[in-house]
């Protein structure tokens, strides 16, 4: 019999690469969560900031409306995101659609359009990381960023890296953490949910999960970068931990030992939401809470049958 898993954690990362909000609940959309990634801080050229270039956005935190994350709230004159950083005034950013937009803005593989957020925004950013800067936000309204097709074929995500949604589990943390010389926060690896489980990395073999009757597909598993090495409470990014430890039991040499080893490290499983088989007529968005029930449908065979 399969064990109730529940969500214990949902988080939401307005701004690309800045510190998360830990929310009772969220609205799930094609794109991800409902203002997950929505924001991002952009150089002179147009091109994101993230903490693999500046470590220091770990410690710009986010406030969003305690109503922003009921499903059918719309913002008004006076709703508002508010950004804080160590050493910096206070920062607030009208929620209502902006009337700026900004050209030739690139991330990664895309390139496009995204509404602009002024000059007090652009100067903030610009004092706080000491070189140009402006904050930019995602327009769904003309712009569509697709995630790898290889992968998953007609799903698109805002500013996340790759996928829509990273799923993570708080047995996966404990099991890295007994091998680390000093324990690291689950802050460390973003996820967008958390779930409670019992075996350490069993969320690697999830193909297909239900949240209500929202149905998720298993994208493959989460590749990290360097990010996970810095300290989101100092934003100062440390020499090995804990990828060294990481390399030791989640490479792709130990976990796919018949693939050609390319040198990475996983953690977390990414998805998305298949609104194709979702048992509602409205399909656009729909919400999950903290303490809802998981059910796996469908499992993959072995870690070395995964996606990655």
């Amino acid at each position: 019999m399969e064990e109730a898993v529940k969500i214990q954690s949902l988080f939401i990362y307005p701004i690309k690469s800045c510190r998360g909000i830990s929310v009772p609940q969220a609205t799930v959309t094609h794109t991800g969560f409902q203002w997950d990634r929505y924001w991002l801080v952009v150089n002179y050229k147009g091109r994101a900031y993230t903490q693999r270039v500046e470590p220091k956005l770990a410690l710009v935190e986010s406030e969003l409306p305690k109503e922003a994350f009921l499903e059918d709230w719309e913002p008004t004159n006076n709703s508002f995101l508010v950004v804080k950083a160590p050493g910096m005034s206070q920062l607030k950013i009208p929620l209502t659609k902006p009337s700026s937009v900004a050209e030739g803005v690139s991330m990664w593989e895309w390139s496009g359009s995204a509404f602009d957020e002024g000059e007090e925004a652009a100067k903030w950013f610009s004092d706080y990381l000491g070189k140009q800067s402006r904050l930019v936000r995602f327009n769904k309204e003309t712009e569509t960023r697709p995630a790898p097709p290889e992968f998953a074929a007609g799903y698109s995500t805002t500013f996340a890296d790759m996928f829509p949604f990273l799923v993570a589990s708080q047995a996966s943390l404990d099991q890295l953490n007994t091998l680390l010389p000093e324990p690291v926060p689950m802050n460390r690896f973003r996820p967008n949910i958390l779930v409670d489980i019992s075996e350490p990395f069993g969320e690697d073999l999830w193909d297909e999960i239900k949240i209500n009757d929202l149905i998720f597909q298993g994208v493959r598993l989460c590749s990290r970068c360097k990010v996970p090495t810095v300290n989101q409470e100092t934003g100062v990014p440390g020499a090995k931990e804990p990828t060294e430890t990481l390399m030791k039991f989640r490479s792709d040499n130990v976990l796919m030992p018949d693939k050609k080893p390319r040198g990475k490290v996983f953690f977390g499983k990414e998805m998305v939401w298949n609104w194709n088989l979702t048992n509602s007529e409205d399909k656009g968005k729909k919400t999950i809470k903290v303490g809802d029930t998981i059910s796996v449908l469908r499992k993959i065979p072995s870690r070395a049958e995964a996606a990655v």
